[in-house]
């Protein structure tokens, strides 16, 4: 599967981390950037994940800036993601399995960056319900 990566200075670090990770993991890796913690612009890299993910590119997406809430917004401009920001395990785990998120953002400069992974980790291994969710889904899809 390949994951794509992408952040702001806020996020850069995490990103970073994340990516180590899921290199270790075996997974194949887009990195969108940014790759410093120069000052830039969350928008232009939430909106060029979710066009990774969006286009077929990447079949998950991960966001990171200060908090997850400004790039995830970006992310989600994107026709046919759905970026969701979590912050704990159970979060992490629904937003799969009755959401299925294609991209999570995360902030970091409110998470752990262990804690951050072992919600990439839930994430991933998690599997979306389908059924009476699916409906939902294409609802949000098609909007």
């Amino acid at each position: 599967m390949k994951i794509a990566l992408a952040s702001d200075h806020g996020g850069f670090a995490l990103k970073e981390a994340i990516k180590a990770h899921l290199n270790e993991k075996g997974y194949e890796i887009l990195d969108l950037g940014t790759h410093s913690e120069e000052s830039v612009d969350y928008p232009q890299y939430g909106k060029a994940c979710g066009e990774a993910v969006a286009s077929g590119e990447a079949q998950r997406g991960i966001v990171c800036c200060g908090t997850g809430i400004g790039i995830s917004i970006a992310a989600n401009k994107v026709k046919g993601v759905r970026a969701a920001v979590i912050t704990n395990e159970f979060m992490a785990e629904m937003t799969k399995r009755h959401n299925d998120a294609n991209i999570i953002a995360l902030g970091g400069r409110v998470l752990e960056t262990a804690y951050a992974i072992k919600l990439v980790d839930i994430w991933l291994e998690t599997e979306f319900e389908g059924g009476r969710h699916q409906r939902r889904v294409d609802m949000l899809d098609e909007m």
